[in-house]
């Protein structure tokens, strides 16, 4: 029989008690509440503990909370958790290790660690792969080959992200395949559960 460890209805519980849970479950999920809809992600922290302990740690502070899908590619995927409505970084924790190396593949559906050029540059960007993009898994521990860590993956709303990936885009400055109208992520919800 399934029980459910709920992280974010515990917000006043201890560290000490989250992380035990953290360690405790089985699967851990997220769902995105977003301005088109609610994702549930799977989060697999047995292959991705580095991924799935920041993502986490982004959830519980709050720091997803009115962040935008900002770069958004049909056929590809949809990338976002950095920037606001207005285009406003927002501010990051340390960059943590490169974990493509786990075996996961950047496949339909997976979510995985957006970075920059530098492998170990990872904070709080993510995206979800709408295509089999297998160009981004780990082929080699050089620049070229080290790829893109997948962490999750979407059990729910890919109807939803399927939606997202189809939205009109612009270009804002620098910023290529922005969405014209803001696609919100209005909160970002954790729970564990085990068998």
């Amino acid at each position: 029989m399934r029980y459910w460890f709920w992280a974010v209805v515990c917000w006043a519980c201890c560290g000490v008690a989250q992380a035990d849970a953290f360690k405790q479950a089985d699967l851990i999920q997220a769902t995105l509440v977003t301005s088109m809809g609610e994702i549930e992600l799977e989060l697999n922290a047995a292959k991705a503990p580095k991924s799935v302990a920041n993502f986490i740690r982004y959830a519980r502070a709050g720091r997803y909370d009115g962040t935008i899908f900002h770069r958004v590619i049909a056929n590809f995927m949809i990338q976002g958790g950095g920037f606001t409505p207005g285009m406003e970084r927002r501010p990051t924790y340390a960059p943590i290790v490169n974990e493509a190396d786990n075996g996961l593949h950047n496949g339909i559906g997976t979510v995985a660690m957006a970075r920059t050029s530098e492998p170990n540059s990872a904070t709080n960007q993510f995206f979800i792969n709408t295509a089999n993009n297998a160009f981004l898994d780990h082929t080699g521990n050089t620049p070229q080959g080290w790829g893109y860590a997948v962490f999750g993956r979407v059990v729910g709303g890919m109807d939803v992200v399927r939606k997202i990936e189809q939205v009109p885009t612009e270009n804002r400055g620098a910023m290529k395949n922005v969405p014209v109208e803001p696609v919100i992520i209005q909160r970002v919800v954790i729970s564990y559960w085990r068998d």
